[in-house]
């Protein structure tokens, strides 16, 4: 079965969708209905977010997963919130830290390698 075209392969402007047919029950419905955010998204993107979602949103798993760095992941992620209409968070990176040590930490905590107390003193002694 074919995806739901969301460009006019002709003229490049937006498709909506104005029919849609039950082969069941034989029932037509007609309207004028939208794909929702996600139709907005490419094929390459899409399956980026079902990795995502896969991957629990663990960028650890799906940096291994993608066989991609940290830093490019973060930036499909960016393309795609864009994508569906939103501003990646402006948030800063704590001073003193790239945002690779601060994974790293975050990481160690997750696995288990260091304590919070631990992590919270790293993060900490980075902002002064």
């Amino acid at each position: 079965m074919n995806t739901l075209p969301t460009r006019c392969p002709l003229c490049g402007g937006e498709v909506t969708v104005t029919r849609i047919y039950c082969q069941d029950c034989d029932t037509t419905i007609e309207g004028r209905f939208t794909g929702g955010p996600f139709s907005r998204l490419t094929k390459d993107q899409l399956s980026f977010v079902e990795t995502f979602i896969r991957c629990e949103g663990k960028i650890t798993r799906m940096e291994v997963e993608l066989d991609l760095s940290y830093p490019t992941i973060r930036n499909r992620l960016h393309e795609v919130i864009r994508a569906l209409g939103y501003e990646p968070g402006g948030e800063e990176p704590i001073a003193g830290l790239s945002d690779t040590e601060r994974q790293r930490i975050l990481e160690d905590l997750d696995q288990g390698v260091i304590s919070a107390e631990e992590a919270m003193r790293l993060l900490q002694e980075s902002e002064k």
